[in-house]
């Protein structure tokens, strides 16, 4: 590894962090319409970042949504490039009341920045921009062509992206793609993922009397809305949390047993898991562990439920409407259109008298598996175990990047996701942060790949 490149980066630091912060302090949540103007911010700002690293190339191109970031640095000598994604957008902040600090004002404490977007996944992108400065500043070139896809749409779906890819297909050509937005094992326990959930979403709307009634007059008499909902809704899955929606599990594809072995010996992380959570007794399918639940397993959850009065005191009404919003995370072999129709019909099917109901789709993604006999995994094992003192291993993450797969259909190239950050750092809730622990091993493990990196003949 070069030792140079390394001493640039320890040198240049707190230049570094300092530049990180400022980046976070960018509101950048694309999924909430008031924030349209700071999100081209954060594509501006990623533009010149990409140019200070020293590109020679970096724009801003269009899409009917939030705009995209492309940035290339190209050598006639060099016959291999390397794709490197990774997203400027952040998820919203709600429950704000609960940040111990203000989430677009970051701080350092105890060697951790905490801010919204600081694992997920603006630190993370962060270290391949600085790592390639570092690699530029002190060598003058790098071992293979790099091109950057920065995008600002992950955090609601990637809508735009799945265009953009298949219309600059020649543009995105590579022989590899990094990604740096998935989390290690543990702190100090480096890991390759190599396979990701994917996803479907809904909100379920159920409307009963033209509004909302005096619980004295009709009550008895008139279907609740709220209760029609909690009613439907306890339809969806058993006690046990298998999902109850007819052809539900009917396409899944299985780990191997050995792969379910590997994870076996990955260690106790149901008594993590319930330290971390601050939980005595964990939830899940019968016949699977707690790792398995959240890798390789698909999932049904109501991730908000919403009805009647809502304010101090009590109203003696019977709610109107009653709402709903409901994700699934998918694993190989299930496709997000399919699903959300079974469960479209089940929903029908299922709908209490008194009531009629509504549905509206919303985020849509597709799982992923990744073959690891590509040299390039071999290159990231080592990487990280030169950095980290420790081996690598292969993980699955229970949440998705759903552009993914559609890389791995039109580009057709290996896929790399070498995250950096933690389970435990809060992305998507309150209070995220980044260990900069790993924000510093982070850019050292890439430059170690990038130099080592080798390609398929």
């Amino acid at each position: 590894m070069s030792q140079v490149a390394t001493s640039y980066i320890k040198e240049n630091r707190q230049e570094y962090i300092n530049e990180l912060i400022e980046f976070l302090r960018i509101p950048s949540i694309s999924s909430i319409s008031d924030h349209k103007g700071d999100v081209r911010d954060a594509a501006n700002w990623t533009v010149e970042a990409l140019k200070t690293a020293g590109m020679q190339k970096a724009e801003i191109m269009e899409t009917p949504g939030h705009p995209v970031v492309y940035g290339e640095w190209t050598s006639a000598d060099n016959d291999h490039t390397v794709l490197i994604y990774g997203h400027y957008d952040v998820q919203p902040v709600d429950p704000v009341e609960l940040w111990d600090s203000p989430p677009f004002e970051p701080i350092v404490h105890e060697e951790k920045l905490f801010a919204r977007g600081a694992s997920d996944d603006k630190g993370q992108t962060f270290m391949h921009v600085k790592a390639v400065q570092a690699l530029l500043a002190t060598k003058g070139s790098l071992p293979f062509n790099v091109k950057f896809l920065i995008e600002g749409e992950e955090e609601i779906g990637s809508p735009s992206l799945d265009e953009f890819v298949q219309s600059n297909e020649q543009l995105l050509s590579a022989d590899v793609l990094l990604i740096s937005d998935t989390p290690m094992l543990g702190k100090g326990r480096p890991a390759v993922c190599k396979g990701l959930r994917g996803m479907c979403s809904l909100q379920i709307d159920v409307k009963g009397a033209k509004g909302d009634l005096h619980s004295g007059l009709y009550g008895g008499a008139v279907q609740n809305s709220v209760h029609a909902l909690v009613q439907l809704l306890d339809t969806l899955r058993d006690e046990d949390g298998r999902i109850q929606v007819k052809g539900f599990y009917d396409d899944v594809i299985e780990p191997t047993e050995e792969e379910r072995a590997s994870y076996a010996q990955l260690g106790d992380f149901e008594s993590e898991l319930k330290e971390e959570l601050h939980l005595n007794e964990l939830f899940g399918e019968k016949g699977y562990t707690a790792r398995e639940h959240t890798w390789v397993r698909p999932t049904l959850e109501i991730n908000g439920i919403y009805g009647g009065f809502q304010g101090e005191g009590v109203k003696t009404v019977i709610p109107s409407e009653a709402h709903a919003k409901i994700t699934c995370r998918l694993v190989p072999g299930q496709d997000p259109d399919v699903i959300i129709q079974q469960i479209e019909e089940h929903l029908q099917s299922h709908t209490p008298p008194g009531v009629t109901l509504t549905t509206t789709r919303y985020d849509q993604g597709k799982p992923f598996l990744a073959p690891t006999d590509h040299p390039a995994f071999k290159t990231a094992t080592d990487a990280y175990e030169a950095v980290y003192g420790t081996p690598a291993v292969f993980t699955r993450m229970g949440g998705s990047i759903p552009v993914v797969e559609t890389f791995d259909q039109v580009l057709n190239i290996p896929i790399l996701l070498m995250g950096f950050g933690l389970p435990s750092e809060n992305f998507h809730a309150p209070n995220e942060h980044f260990h900069l622990e790993n924000f510093d091993k982070g850019m050292e493990t890439l430059i170690y790949f990038w130099e080592t990196l080798q390609f398929e003949k």
